[in-house]
């Protein structure tokens, strides 16, 4: 779920550092994701981007709305110094909004990332499909680097976006560092349909910026226009079903944890696939309780090729790269399962789904319940069940 007053968020968890890792050693501690599947090396970039045609949602008298995008893809080569996870100015305003004082500001932007911040990238024109991605409400678009990488390795060109003034940190290239402005407004249904729709203006923007006349990559070429798709967590994934009603460019969507409080109107049937993927104990098909039934809404009106899929022993932040990282510093989430098998989860289904709908190549993993995941279970809605 997207809301983050409901739920553990990074700086929340870290009050439960008291785990008997002392201060001193987590000061020591250089936190790691996991390496990338896929045989390609990876490389990033970021790009500032403006869009002068529209003023900025939440910054009064702001004409324009400013836009940090990262890109990963298949590179030649990652041997080089490895690309920052966050500015120490990030980190710190993270730590700071849960009122942390124990740990040292920039631990976060310690994490050790496994791509090479603008290495030449590898590919023929128009042969990279695109995945646009927008993480959760006050999270910075780091926070979801461990399954973007895993997805450049494999040949994928990944955008994710910093929602600006909707997370609780944002450096600019500039030296300017935003905070969340959204964040002082009333958490209402009206608050977040204004969330995920300025989100689905922003996805589009950011794909005429990278598959327009004037593409802002220097790379862009790689991309094949005709193979976009979106994904996001939290509010970022409740964000894609607005992007593709809005914009048919996007050709298949992943919601991963978001409750989706802008429902597709009853005279409109979303013929695109789509992938729903969630913790177990919100999302129970049939459970009549809120979140699910923004699920179940919104599933009616899915007419072409639709998953349901609930992992258990998982948090919200299950998903993202926060438990993951949480375990080599002691942090408890409350997750039943660990960060790494989560995320090792997380890549397999939300790389199948891409496979099969960007690429045309089937994945029995997306048919029925695996072996090699047990954790995952297909739900349905009619009958209600999940197996």
């Amino acid at each position: 779920m997207k809301r983050t007053l409901r739920g553990l968020t990074v700086v929340a968890a870290l009050l439960t550092l008291a785990m008997g890792v002392a201060p001193a050693a987590v000061a020591e501690t250089i936190p790691a994701l996991p390496a990338p599947t896929g045989r390609a090396p990876v490389g990033t970039t970021s790009l500032y981007l403006k869009d002068t045609s529209r003023p900025d949602p939440w910054a009064p008298g702001v004409n324009a709305r400013e836009l940090m995008v990262s890109l990963w893809y298949p590179a030649k080569s990652a041997e080089s110094t490895r690309a920052r996870y966050m500015t120490p100015a990030e980190s710190e305003l993270l730590l700071k909004d849960g009122k942390i004082t124990t740990l040292p500001p920039d631990i976060l932007s310690r994490t050790r990332t496994n791509a090479v911040t603008d290495a030449p990238a590898v590919g023929r024109r128009h042969s990279l499909p695109l995945i646009v991605l927008s993480p959760g409400f006050t999270k910075p678009r780091s926070t979801m680097t461990a399954l973007v990488e895993d997805l450049a390795s494999h040949g994928y060109v990944v955008a994710v976006l910093d929602h600006t003034y909707e997370n609780v940190g944002q450096s600019f290239p500039d030296g300017r560092v935003t905070t969340c402005l959204a964040c002082g407004n009333p958490r209402n249904d009206e608050f977040w349909r204004k969330v995920v729709r300025g989100r689905a203006a922003d996805v589009s923007f950011v794909l005429d910026e990278l598959t327009g006349p004037r593409p802002k990559w220097r790379n862009a070429d790689l991309i094949d226009p005709a193979r976009i798709a979106m994904a996001g967590h939290s509010v970022g994934g409740a964000s894609t079903i607005p992007a593709m009603l809005a914009d048919s460019r996007i050709r298949a969507g992943i919601d991963i944890d978001g409750t989706t409080d802008d429902p597709i109107p009853d005279t409109t049937a979303l013929a695109r696939p789509f992938l729903f993927l969630g913790k177990p104990v919100t999302y129970t098909p049939g459970s009549g309780r809120p979140e699910a039934i923004s699920w179940e809404n919104d599933w009616k009106h899915m007419t072409g090729w639709k998953r349901w899929l609930l992992v258990t022993g998982t948090v919200h932040q299950s998903f993202t790269d926060l438990v993951l990282l949480g375990d080599q510093l002691g942090i408890d989430f409350g997750a039943r399962q660990p960060g790494a098998r989560t995320m090792e989860v997380t890549r397999a289904y939300v790389r199948a789904f891409f496979d099969e709908h960007l690429r045309g190549r089937p994945q029995p993993l997306l048919d029925r319940p695996s072996p090699r995941y047990p954790e995952v279970h297909f739900c349905s809605v009619e009958p209600a069940s999940c197996t």
